[in-house]
C-alpha cells in the first residue's frame, strides 16, 4: 500500500500521452472490463475465436459505461491502470482478442478488482467530501494514479470526519432554496421579527437550520411581551433568563386558553387561614402558629412531603408573613412580630401591637406593620435595633393590608373603610406623615384586603367592594386608571399579577380563582376549586410562569399550565 501502479508500455498506452489521455484510458479500462465480464459468460470459446470482438463487446454502445461495467465499475475504474499492469495487456489487445489462458487469468483479476473497487469506492467517497482529489504522477508513457488506500487508523479517522461533517451540514444553511435564506443572519432576524407566532412555527418546520434559527430568543421577545405570564414585566425586564423565550410563549397559550391540570399539594384536618410565599424551588406556608418550608419536586406540581424547616414562636395563628434578606418576618394574632433566619434556628419575637397584627411588609431593612388596633408602625430590621419602633401612625381604622414602595420612600395602607375617609392612604416612610389619599367614591365598608405595588408609581388593590382597581399616581390620585368587577359580587380576598398583562384574583365563595387579561374588561377564565359543602375563600395566591398556587381553608391547590 502506498506504492504507485506501474504504467503499461508506450505502445499499449498511446492515447494516454495527450491532454485527454487520462480520461480516454479510464474509458478504455471500463470497456475492457465490460468485455471480460461478458466473455466470462461465454467461456473460453469467446476468447479462443482469435478474431475481433463484436461491436457490443469491444466498444461502448448506447448504454453507459457504468451500466456495462456493473456495480463496482466506478471504484474498479480508479484501480484500472494497476489492474492492467498486473494483467499485462492494453485495451487495444483486449479488443483484438485475448488468448484462452489470458482470459482465465483476467477473470480472476476481475474478481479481485471488484473487491478492491468496493473498498476504494468507500475511501474515495470520504476523501471527495473533504474536497481532496487523489494525486497523480505523470510518466512518459501516460499518467499513473497515486495510491489512495489508507491504513485502518486512517479509515477510522475518515469515518469520524464524515460524522462531524454530517452534523455540520444539519446545522448549516440549506444550499438550495430561496435567495432570502442567503441573506446575512442579522437581516433575516430583522425580517422574521415581524412574523407572528403561527408563521414562526410553520417556518420552523421547513428544515433543521430554520428550526434552529427560529428558536432564537430575539424573534420571540416581542411576542412574549404581548403574551400572558411569559416572564416579562411591563417595562420589558426578563425575569426568567434561564428559560428559552419560545418555551415560555408555548406555556402562555395555555394561560390564555385556560388549559390546566388541577391538583392538591397539601391537606389540613381543620380549617385554617393560610398565607404563603415562594422563593426559588421552595414554598413557605403558614399553618396555625407555625410556618413550614417545603421543597418543590422538579415538575413544580408536587412537593416533598417532609418539610425542610418549621418556624415557630407565635402563641396564636400566623396572620401574615414575608421573606426578606434571608429572614422570615411574621405577624401573629398574639400582637407580636417574629423574625426568623431561614438557614438557622435564630428566632426573635417582640410585642408590636395591642391587638392582632393583620399585615406586615419588609423592604430595604425596614418593617411596616398594620393592626386591628388602628395603628401602623415602622420598625428596623437591624439586629441591634429589633423591637425599637421608629414611627407610630394613627390610621383611625383597622388596617387589613400594607405595602412598601419599591423606592422605599413611602408605604400604603388598606383599611376597613369605616370612617369618612378613603381606605387607601399613602404615608411617608421616613417621617410617618400622610402624603395622599387614593380615590374618593368608596362606599362605606369597602375595606381593602390586599394591596401591592407594581412600580414606584402604580399599584393594585382589591377588597370587600368586589372590585380590582389599578392606580397610577402620575395621572390622578382621585380616580383609578382601570377597574375590574367580580362577576358574582364576591369579596376579593387576594390578588396576584405577573407584572405585565395577567391578573389573578381569589374570591370569598367556592374557592373561585379568576384570571384576567388587563387589556380587557371581562374575566378570562374562572376555576372553582371547592364544592358547595366545603365552600372556602381563597386566602392567598402565588404564581410562576408554569403554575398557580391557591391556599384555601382545607387544601393547597395547584393549577399546572405546563402539562394540562
Amino acid at each position: 500500500m502506498g506504492s504507485q501502479g506501474r504504467s503499461g508500455p508506450p505502445g499499449n498506452g498511446g492515447p494516454g500521452e495527450g491532454e485527454g489521455g487520462e480520461a480516454r484510458k479510464l474509458q478504455e479500462g471500463r470497456v475492457a472490463r465490460g468485455k471480460r465480464r461478458k466473455g466470462k459468460g461465454k467461456g473460453k470459446a469467446s476468447a479462443g475465436q482469435g478474431g475481433r470482438g463484436s461491436g457490443a463487446e469491444g466498444k461502448p454502445g448506447p448504454q453507459t459505461a457504468k451500466e456495462a461495467a456493473g456495480p463496482g465499475a466506478e471504484a474498479g475504474a480508479r484501480a484500472g491502470p494497476r489492474e492492467e499492469a498486473e494483467g499485462g495487456g492494453s485495451v487495444k489487445e483486449g479488443a483484438r482478442g485475448i488468448k484462452g489462458d489470458e482470459g482465465s487469468a483476467g477473470t480472476g483479476k476481475e474478481a479481485q478488482g471488484k473487491e478492491y473497487g468496493k473498498k476504494e469506492e468507500w475511501r474515495v467517497g470520504a476523501r471527495r467530501r473533504e474536497g481532496a482529489r487523489p494525486g497523480r504522477a505523470q510518466g512518459r508513457g501516460g499518467q499513473a494514479w497515486a495510491d489512495i488506500a489508507g491504513t485502518g487508523a486512517a479509515m477510522a479517522a475518515a469515518a469520524g470526519e464524515e460524522e462531524e461533517e454530517a452534523a455540520r451540514e444539519s446545522a448549516a444553511r440549506p444550499a438550495a432554496g430561496p435567495a432570502l435564506w442567503r441573506l446575512p443572519e442579522e437581516l433575516l432576524l430583522l425580517i422574521c421579527s415581524y412574523l407572528d407566532m403561527r408563521a414562526l412555527g410553520r417556518l420552523a418546520q421547513v428544515c433543521r437550520w430554520l428550526r434552529r434559527f427560529t428558536s432564537c430568543d430575539l424573534l420571540w421577545r416581542r411576542i412574549a411581551r404581548a403574551s400572558l405570564n411569559s416572564g416579562f414585566t411591563r417595562l420589558g425586564t426578563d425575569l426568567m433568563t434561564s428559560v428559552p423565550v419560545k418555551e415560555r410563549v408555548k406555556v402562555s397559550q395555555n394561560w390564555r386558553l385556560g388549559r390546566c391540570r388541577e391538583g392538591i399539594l397539601l391537606k389540613w384536618r381543620c380549617s385554617q387561614m393560610p398565607w404563603m410565599q415562594l422563593e426559588d424551588d421552595s414554598l413557605y406556608i403558614s399553618q396555625a402558629n407555625f410556618i413550614l418550608a417545603y421543597q418543590f419536586r422538579p415538575d413544580g406540581a408536587s412537593l416533598n412531603r417532609r418539610p425542610l424547616g418549621v418556624f415557630a414562636g407565635h402563641d396564636e395563628d400566623v396572620c401574615h408573613f414575608v421573606l426578606a434578606n434571608s429572614h422570615i418576618v411574621s405577624a401573629g394574632g398574639d400582637g407580636k412580630i417574629g423574625i426568623h433566619k431561614i438557614h438557622s434556628t435564630f428566632t426573635v419575637k417582640y410585642s408590636a401591637h395591642e391587638q392582632e397584627v393583620n399585615c406586615v411588609d419588609c423592604k430595604g431593612g425596614i418593617i411596616v406593620s398594620g393592626s386591628r388596633d388602628r395603628t401602623a408602625k415602622v420598625w428596623p430590621l437591624a439586629s441591634g435595633r429589633l423591637g425599637q419602633c421608629l414611627h407610630t401612625i394613627q390610621t383611625e381604622d383597622r388596617v387589613w393590608s400594607i405595602a412598601i414602595s419599591p423606592v422605599l420612600s413611602s408605604f400604603v395602607t388598606g383599611t376597613a373603610c369605616c370612617g369618612h375617609f378613603s381606605p387607601l392612604r399613602i404615608w411617608d416612610l421616613n417621617s410617618g406623615q400622610l402624603m395622599t389619599h387614593l380615590g374618593s367614591d368608596f362606599p362605606p365598608g369597602a375595606g381593602v384586603l390586599d394591596v401591592m405595588y407594581e412600580s414606584p408609581f402604580t399599584l393594585l388593590s382589591c377588597g370587600y367592594d368586589t372590585y380590582v382597581r389599578y392606580w397610577d399616581l402620575r395621572t390622578s390620585v382621585r380616580k383609578c386608571v382601570m377597574e375590574w368587577e367580580e362577576p358574582h359580587d364576591s369579596t376579593l380576598y387576594c390578588l396576584q399579577t405577573d407584572g405585565n398583562h395577567l391578573l389573578a384574583t381569589g374570591s370569598s365563595y367556592y374557592g373561585v380563582v379568576r384570571l384576567w387579561d388587563r387589556r380587557q374588561r371581562a374575566c378570562l377564565h374562572a376555576f372553582p376549586l371547592t364544592s358547595t359543602p366545603l365552600s372556602s375563600p381563597v386566602y392567598c395566591l402565588r404564581l410562576t410562569t408554569k403554575h398557580l398556587y391557591a391556599a384555601l381553608s382545607y387544601n393547597l391547590h395547584v393549577l399546572d399550565f405546563q402539562n394540562p
